[in-house]
């Protein structure tokens, strides 16, 4: 099955004239080609060595495949997220010391980031729809084994049945890996650039919900029928969201190979993706730094109860979801990512510098709102630096850019957590934000000029 425009008014390639920055790599289709796309059928009859195409016009629905990539990497975070939430039973169920129930729940993101460049090169090469749709199946095969394995672990005696375990958690996150950049490149494909952040925005919010149903389900899952119930959840979800991939998704249409060679590699031409990624990677300490020891600093460090300080903890998640969103409609009526990119690090330098100066058990007020700021801010820059990274790199190469921009961060995130930690057993809460305030400060001149954005 092939994707081709048909009865379009422009040819592709195509650049707009009046965006006369824009290089050729950075190549997208006309309205009109989002509107008349046709699925060529080929069908071969039983004992005939000629084909006969079929050719039927599907028109695509952005906001509908939109929907579904947000519910397809949702479901594939909630995979990844179960066993980070199932620490307690890991502890009390089987057995396992701390350390070892952290070593298992840190090994789906350890297995993400060994192919989230391989899933992005596959998307560049074979299409978003069947690598999501692929990629979810080979997820539900893998929560599947980790849930039956993990009936054996408590009754292990030697420690073959807990690394078969740790062995799906990995799997599952490598296969989980596949949404991140295929879903991306649908929504850069099919949406036209005044709409692409706001739905850029949108689909980064599937990361927050998909923790969020999670941490609804799970723990309540595991108490009442066993870890093994909680790992079918995820794969009952990622097995509807396959489904929905491979009957609703449709690959936007493709330059010609020709077209793409003759770009040639975007990271060879220019320094622009490789600040952004840096810039991204370093934008994350302050996203991890509060939620990882959020409510353990409210807890200990500022006297709230566990109760209050999770439903501020919950608000700030959803401030930081309308903010993704917000910001992406700020950038498309802007026409730019990179200029408001630079505007965000400088922000979460800010509040970041305001939730260190709290010091310790002050206002609560003053911490809730500088929490709320500090977590908006922090999580603002994801869909940018996302929607740029692709248009930037273009057709032919933005699932492997893709696939880059979130292995640094998903690799600055993992330090996140024991470096910080370490900084706050030596000088406190006050100085391990104030220093975790220097990375967006840092990052603030690495995001390219404004010339360099490739909105179109």
């Amino acid at each position: 099955m092939r994707v081709s425009p048909s009865s379009c008014s422009a040819r592709v390639p195509h650049t707009p004239a009046r965006h006369s920055t824009f290089s050729q790599r950075s190549v997208w289709y006309t309205k009109a080609e989002y509107r008349n796309v046709q699925l060529v059928d080929t069908v071969t009859a039983p004992g005939s060595e000629s084909a006969a195409t079929a050719t039927r016009t599907l028109r695509p629905r952005p906001w509908l495949m939109l929907a579904i990539g947000v519910a397809a990497q949702a479901s594939g975070t909630v995979v990844v997220s179960t066993p980070a939430l199932l620490i307690p039973q890991l502890r009390g169920v089987l057995g396992l010391d701390l350390a070892q129930a952290g070593l298992l729940a840190a090994l789906p993101t350890f297995g993400m980031v060994l192919t989230l460049v391989a899933w992005g090169g596959l998307t560049d090469r074979y299409g978003e729809r069947w690598i999501l749709s692929g990629g979810l199946l080979l997820t539900v095969i893998a929560a599947a084994g980790a849930a039956i394995s993990s009936a054996f672990v408590d009754r292990a005696t030697t420690a073959g049945p807990i690394l078969v375990f740790g062995l799906f958690l990995t799997l599952a996150g490598m296969a989980a890996a596949s949404t991140n950049a295929a879903s991306g490149r649908v929504v850069i494909g099919w949406f036209p650039a005044r709409r692409r952040g706001l739905a850029m925005g949108i689909r980064q919010t599937c990361q927050p919900l998909g923790v969020a149903i999670a941490a609804v389900t799970v723990p309540h899952l595991a108490a009442s029928d066993g870890i093994g119930a909680a790992f079918l959840l995820g794969a009952a979800m990622t097995l509807a969201s396959a489904v929905a991939c491979a009957a609703w998704i449709v690959n936007p249409p493709r330059p010609a190979a020709a077209s793409q060679s003759a770009t040639g590699n975007p990271y060879r031409s220019g320094s622009t993706l490789w600040r952004i990624h840096l810039a991204s990677a370093l934008l994350v300490v302050p996203q991890f730094a509060l939620s990882t020891f959020g409510l353990v600093w409210l807890v200990s460090g500022q006297g709230w109860t566990p109760l209050a300080a999770g439903i501020l903890l919950g608000v700030a998640q959803f401030g930081g979801a309308l903010g993704r969103i917000g910001i992406g409609v700020l950038s498309d009526r802007l026409g730019a990512r990179l200029r408001p990119l630079r505007w965000v690090a400088f922000g979460a330098m800010v509040t970041m510098a305001l939730v260190a100066a709290t010091g310790e058990s002050s206002s609560a007020p003053f911490v809730a709102v500088a929490y709320l700021l500090a977590t908006c801010a922090s999580v603002a820059d994801n869909g940018l630096a996302y929607t740029a990274v692709a248009e930037i790199a273009g057709r032919g190469w933005s699932g492997r850019a893709l696939g880059a921009q979130n292995t640094g961060q998903f690799l600055a995130a993992s330090a996140v957590g024991p470096g910080l930690g370490a900084l706050i057993g030596l000088i406190g809460f006050p100085g391990a934000f104030l220093a975790a305030a220097l990375a967006p400060l840092i990052a603030v001149p690495i995001v390219p000029p404004a010339s360099a954005d490739r909105v179109h």
